[in-house]
């Protein structure tokens, strides 16, 4: 039974418990049943069974639920006696129970899933129905699509004293040459109105038929030849060929630079689990950033997969589901939330760039979907496929641990080299100023090297790439005359002014605003100013420098979904593009052929701030956005703007040294007993009204429980105290590894009573620490 209760595992997942057996119920005798419902509940509540229906655990069921209607999962069958409750009184009676109502036409989930979803629970102390609402993500999908009616010409012959028309003879004739149409396109292909079509169906001439219309998804041809390999490559795939034979749970790190063909490797390793009948899931950091992805993997299997993504309409959540459901989608490329699809028969799992933070979700049911997936794939015996140039230290630790295995692609396929990476150290080579270059007053970011390098590089008709990131024209705008900095009325943060839309914009909660005229504070004109660069404002600086040069832009803002995505990827490999400027989305796994040159404005951006893992991220995005320059033929350059070139960082990424960086890293955290030698837990309490939230921060700081070993930092005002309107106080947890975390949690926070308008959100394992 799913229950609000701590879970004493910790990756890797121990064995767990075999939920009931799957069997049906004699439909003739009543019986009861624990029902979960997706809603944030403590537990299952309990149904009747009536007599006449057979339901299963795992059945998806209508059930009444107050005054409302649900969909909810039979999470188990009970005994006639149904269960005690929590203070041991009696469970009511069969005849006070609410019944069920349907069984709806969806298969059962699956005994593994549900034993995924209890244990997601468990270990992230979320409740279980709002984990189940995440595989009842499509709701209209619980119910098949609405039968298509099409008419054809009937066997009948026309009944005495019917009058067949012009109209109505050419319509017959319309029906006796093809197939079967839809009532408009026949009477469009008669040239006569629906009316028509409508009076011989009456008539009996033409009869209706219905068709169910489930959309098909094609299946990969796993006959098409891929692309050469090189011997490492070839080597990888065979022994990922025997993690897939041998059937059983497996973690294999995919380690490769930049440009090694990871993606080709495992590739190889779908086809070997989509040849033995299974399903596929691959999971990507930036689905709406994947078209160079998409288009290799139709190159390799001829198909389009299955995507799973926020940005899919109603129709299409509801079609995919199914297919997973019903097992006619074989592989299925997604986001994280596309691990809690309700897969019939999953065979093996990828997590392409397992290192990056985006696997993390922040809001909700606060997971990591790297280490859900390798709980998933534990619970499913099968194997998962961990894929990274810059793997994290908490896989690199696992791997150094035994726990997983490791496949090495030291070199970039085909002889392209790796690029050369210099730094450019901005306290000696300050950008020179540019006069007359519009509202920016004359302040420049590019240094006379990096100048000279684009220069030299837009001379050989080959691309650059600037990478800075921060969105917008500039992250703050203060008054020159008195100080006043324009910050968002909802949260603790300045306004990013967005010059090209013509707005400022908070980047946490979305309000948005135009830039005032005047000072909201003192009242002068024209004293507003923009400070600090993002990369409209770099753009503004590129185009002074280099107007011939054609220029794009790649951030969260200008692309708005996969399509406008994969027509900016479109056009810089077509070379419509001589100057790429863009954010973190640029490094995103993406193959420009002709782009040689990449500048980093600002790499000590995320350098500091309070996050325990802020030189590791920095490395792995920076060693990233660098891997895009010469992936082919072309050799590439990389120059690093940066004010600290002695920083460990910088040291790292300019000698190349990714595994001696990462080896001092993972030492400075094990002194200091953070994971993953350690273990992190976060408390978050929110609410409109700042002396409730601190009044209840108190009163839990009251009964912090007192264990040895345990640490507990706090209330403290979170660094965005003011966040959505809400103001936010933290608790930070630090633990010994193999400490029972949840359970000390459980304990501690089990009895709170929350007010309607405050919220209390658990982070096991926090990636943010704002």
């Amino acid at each position: 039974m799913p229950k609000r209760l701590a879970s004493t595992a910790t990756l890797p997942l121990e064995e767990d418990t075999p939920l009931e057996k799957e069997t049906a119920v004699d439909p003739g005798n009543p019986r009861r049943a624990a029902v979960l419902l997706p809603l944030p509940l403590a537990g299952a509540y309990d149904y009747l069974i009536p007599p006449d229906m057979a339901v299963e655990p795992g059945a998806v069921v209508a059930v009444p639920f107050g005054k409302r209607e649900l969909s909810a999962v039979v999470w188990e069958i009970l005994p006639d006696e149904g269960r005690p409750g929590p203070g041991g009184e009696s469970a009511l009676p069969l005849e006070r129970l609410r019944p069920v109502l349907e069984v709806l036409p969806v298969p059962p989930l699956t005994e593994v899933a549900r034993r995924f979803l209890r244990w997601v629970a468990d270990y992230t102390l979320a409740s279980p129905g709002a984990v189940l609402r995440m595989a009842l993500s499509a709701p209209a999908a619980l119910q098949p699509p609405r039968p298509l009616t099409l008419y054809r010409r009937s066997e009948a012959p026309p009944p005495q004293g019917f009058r067949l028309t012009p109209a109505r003879r050419r319509l017959l004739e319309v029906f006796e040459e093809g197939p079967a149409r839809a009532l408009a396109e026949a009477a469009a292909a008669g040239g006569v109105g629906t009316s028509v079509v409508k009076g011989l169906v009456k008539a009996g001439l033409v009869e209706a038929v219905s068709l169910q219309r489930e959309p098909g998804f094609p299946v990969p041809d796993l006959d098409l030849a891929g692309p050469a390999l090189s011997d490492r490559q070839a080597s990888a795939c065979e022994t990922l060929h025997g993690c897939i034979a041998a059937q059983d749970f497996s973690v294999t790190l995919l380690d490769g630079v930049t440009g090694s063909g990871k993606t080709e490797v495992y590739f190889e390793a779908l086809a070997a689990a989509l040849a033995a009948g299974r399903q596929a899931l691959v999971l990507l950091p930036e689905i709406a950033l994947s078209a160079q992805w998409l288009e290799r993997f139709e190159a390799r299997f001829g198909v389009a997969p299955a995507l799973w993504h926020s940005d899919l309409t109603s129709a299409q959540r509801r079609a995919i589901w199914r297919a997973v459901a019903f097992g006619r989608a074989s592989v299925v490329v997604g986001a994280r939330s596309a691990l809690f699809l309700p897969y019939s028969d999953l065979g093996l799992i990828v997590v392409d760039e397992e290192h990056e933070a985006a696997f993390k979700q922040e809001d909700g049911v606060a997971y990591h979907a790297r280490d859900m997936a390798v709980v998933r794939a534990q619970l499913g015996k099968i194997p998962v496929i961990l894929a990274s140039a810059t793997p994290s230290i908490e896989t690199l630790n696992n791997v150094q641990n035994g726990r997983y295995g490791r496949l090495e692609l030291p070199e970039r396929h085909g002889g392209a080299l790796l690029p050369r990476i210099d730094l450019v150290d901005l306290l000696e080579d300050k950008p020179p100023r540019l006069e007359g270059m519009g509202p920016g007053g004359g302040q420049a970011w590019l240094s006379t090297a990096l100048r000279a390098a684009m220069a030299e590089t837009l001379a050989a008709s080959e691309q650059v790439l600037l990478f800075l990131n921060r969105r917008g024209y500039a992250p703050l705008t203060l008054c020159r005359a008195c100080g006043h900095r324009l910050q968002c009325p909802n949260c603790t943060a300045w306004l990013v002014e967005h010059r090209l839309a013509g707005r400022l914009q908070c980047h946490h909660c979305g309000f948005a605003s135009r830039l005032p005229k005047t000072c909201p504070d003192c009242g002068a004109e024209g004293s507003l100013a923009a400070c600090g660069p993002g990369v409209e404002r770099l753009a503004e600086e590129a185009r002074a420098l280099f107007p011939q040069a054609r220029l794009g832009l790649m951030t969260s803002d200008t692309l708005t979904g996969p399509d406008a995505a994969a027509e900016m990827v479109r056009a810089v490999q077509a070379q419509e593009i001589d100057l790429l400027i863009g954010t973190q989305i640029v490094a995103k796994g993406h193959h420009f052929p002709h782009l040689t040159l990449v500048g980093v404005v600002d790499a000590d951006l995320g350098l500091y701030g309070g996050d325990l893992r802020a030189a590791e991220r920095t490395y792995q995005l920076l060693h990233q956005v660098a891997g895009r320059a010469g992936r082919a033929e072309r050799p590439g350059r990389v120059l690093l703007q940066t004010s600290e070139p002695e920083h460990p960082v910088m040291q790292a990424l300019a000698g190349g040294q990714r595994d001696p960086f990462l080896a001092a890293e993972a030492q400075a955290r094990e002194n200091a007993g953070l994971p993953p030698f350690g273990r992190l837990a976060a408390l978050i309490l929110s609410s409109p009204d700042a002396r409730q939230v601190d009044a209840l921060a108190s009163a839990l700081a009251r009964r912090v429980p007192r264990i040895e070993g345990l640490s507990v930092l706090g209330p403290a005002p979170a660094p965005l105290a003011v966040l959505r309107g809400r103001h936010r106080r933290r608790f930070l947890i630090k633990a010994p590894r193999g400490f029972r975390l949840q359970a000390v949690l459980s304990g501690w926070l089990g009895d709170v009573k929350l007010p309607s308008n405050l919220r209390l959100q658990v982070d096991i394992d926090p990636y943010s620490f704002l």
